[in-house]
């Protein structure tokens, strides 16, 4: 293999490197968020509310914005006390366990004290369009705030979403390589343009691998019934996944048929289809958890 591509592995691995270690970085923290409301579920604006790290000390304060929203982002891992109060309304006081990478999504009832059943759950932030919890196929019973239960449901949540980083980040490479395989098997192709098509398989090879992994990794919850995007996910994993495997065997084939000067032939025909349908697949799966339809 030329220097060229050399090149392109050695850049692509560092890459590779420093996108782990902010991956690392982005689930080191957790934004917690909700609504103060009253006792009759009114919400109210302009309220001051305090998040304290109780094993530090550390007070966070913000204000509900006119919709009753409030929203601390960067709460290190660990226990909060919350607290808020509005005159001629009541207070309310709350306690949460914060898990790196996992958002929690907190009412605040003023004039109740403690927050209703059902009020803290597991998921994204209004406004945003990663899964939730529900598009992962658990009830809204198991998003409930039961510590072993949510600790599970947390590791889950936080390891499908690097998945799906991951999964991002794959179709970098992937869309490169596609690309590059139209000057690497035309006729006035160059053994460079092979080098570089085969190094750029190879990188898109390895991410796919390490975004399956965090998948397989990611704890499963008995009972649960998988719906709806989710479901269409993982039918395109069969297509997908297989075909990771078949494409680079046959560019393999294909590529040393070229070297030695023959042109493609046999079972190594398949390569650029394979290729492209498992490319597409690996598309549409990445959409179904990505857009909100």
């Amino acid at each position: 293999m030329g220097a060229m591509p050399s090149k392109i592995l050695f850049a692509a691995v560092t890459i590779l490197i420093l996108t782990s270690h902010l991956l690392c970085a982005q689930d080191s923290t957790a934004t917690l968020s909700g609504t103060v409301t009253d006792s009759l579920g009114k919400a109210l604006p302009n309220v001051q509310v305090s998040v304290k790290n109780v094993a530090t000390g550390h007070i966070s304060e913000t204000q509900s914005d006119a919709d009753g929203h409030y929203r601390v982002e960067n709460l290190p891992a660990g226990e909060y006390e919350l607290s808020t109060s509005a005159e001629g309304v009541g207070s309310a006081t709350a306690k949460v366990v914060m898990a790196a990478g996992a958002p929690l999504i907190l009412t605040l009832t003023l004039g109740q004290g403690q927050p209703p059943a059902g009020s803290l759950q597991n998921g994204p932030a209004p406004g945003t369009t990663q899964p939730s919890l529900e598009d992962l196929g658990f009830s809204k019973a198991e998003t409930q705030a039961n510590a072993q239960q949510q600790a599970l449901l947390d590791r889950r949540t936080r390891l499908l979403k690097i998945h799906q980083r991951m999964g991002l980040i794959t179709t970098i490479p992937m869309i490169a390589s596609v690309v590059t395989s139209f000057g690497a098997g035309g006729k006035n192709e160059s053994s460079s343009s092979r080098d570089l098509h085969v190094a750029l398989g190879a990188v898109t090879g390895d991410l796919y691998g390490i975004t399956a992994f965090y998948a397989f990794r990611a704890p499963r919850i008995k009972g649960t019934q998988k719906k709806g995007p989710i479901r269409f996910h993982e039918a395109m994993a069969w297509i997908h996944g297989p075909g990771m495997i078949m494409t680079p065997i046959l560019g393999a084939i294909a590529f040393s048929q070229k070297n030695n000067g023959e042109k493609v032939h046999g079972i190594a025909q398949a390569h650029a289809p394979v290729a492209i349908v498992t490319a597409g697949a690996f598309g549409a799966a990445l959409l179904a958890v990505s857009v909100k339809f």
